[in-house]
């Protein structure tokens, strides 16, 4: 019988995978503090995701951040889901007990909060309303986290505006929507406007809402990291706007999943940004 202890693994599932920065995340996190741990990438067809969630224990594995396409399905298969997960309808952090049960959890509202009171220190939700553009999975934690720390009011505009309203519908009164030629309209007097669309990002369509309505001291949250300095981020600076990267959000949801797994609480730093960008 070995005297040497199990040395726990963890990953994210995917589908593409390969272009995922949380294996230089953790991996970052792990020679930092000296962890012996691992962390890898999984593509993983929606077929076979729940065959590979149950064997994933009997491997080693601690846990799993889980992406595009399988957030929905994986909360679906989890034994055990938080609230916040039920809420958002999607789960991003899964935990693989000993016994073999799973635990959801969703930590991008977490992250998306923390992201901007690291780099918007004297943001406050309850100041204004907040516009969001989109209404995906990524915008429903948005809508739910801004809720949860006192907006008293969330515009939504989304090119389908059955999805915006199926928002309003869930997370209530509070949720306004506008529709998507409106969007630039729904802007005016936001104290923190929010993109959680693909528009911008390396490769899809441009952003082209216009942003005419800024207000200077609006705080701009971009959900896109490629590029870092998106022309929605860009053109919000130049409105006297406070400007946060996405890359942030990316940073700070994995802090939950990372202290579960491997026992320590990370810190989010710049030395942590830069492996990340590098990788």
């Amino acid at each position: 019988m070995s005297d040497h202890p199990r040395i726990p693994v963890a990953g994210v599932i995917g589908s593409p995978i390969a272009h995922s920065r949380s294996p230089a995340l953790f991996r970052h996190w792990l020679n930092s503090y000296g962890i012996a741990g691992h962390y890898v990438p999984l593509d993983v067809n929606q077929a076979d995701l729940e065959t590979v969630l149950r064997t994933l224990p009997r491997m080693g594995f601690v846990g799993v951040n889980i992406t595009i396409p399988h957030k929905e399905r994986a909360l679906e298969i989890a034994d055990v889901v938080s609230d916040r997960a039920a809420l958002i309808g999607a789960a991003n952090t899964l935990i693989l007990r000993a016994d073999g049960k799973i635990h959801a959890d969703n930590t991008d509202g977490y992250g998306f909060i923390a992201n901007l009171n690291q780099h918007a220190p004297n943001w406050v939700a309850g100041a204004g309303p907040a516009a969001v553009l989109g209404a995906g999975g990524a915008a429903r934690a948005i809508v739910a986290s801004l809720l949860e720390t006192g907006a008293p009011e969330i515009r939504i505009s989304n090119r389908t505006r059955a999805r915006a309203e199926a928002l309003r519908t869930e997370f209530g009164a509070r949720v306004v929507v506008y529709d998507w030629v409106q969007a630039g309209n729904m802007i005016e007097g936001a104290n923190t406007v929010v993109n959680t669309t693909s528009l911008g990002m390396t490769g899809k369509a441009d952003f082209r809402v216009p942003l005419d309505a800024l207000s200077p001291g609006t705080t701009c949250c971009d959900l896109v990291y490629s590029p870092l300095r998106t022309r929605f981020l860009v053109d919000a600076e130049e409105a006297g706007c406070v400007v946060v990267d996405g890359l942030g959000m990316l940073l700070h949801q994995a802090v939950p999943g990372f202290e579960r797994w491997f026992g320590q609480r990370p810190e989010v730093t710049d030395a942590l940004r830069d492996a990340v960008l590098s990788a």
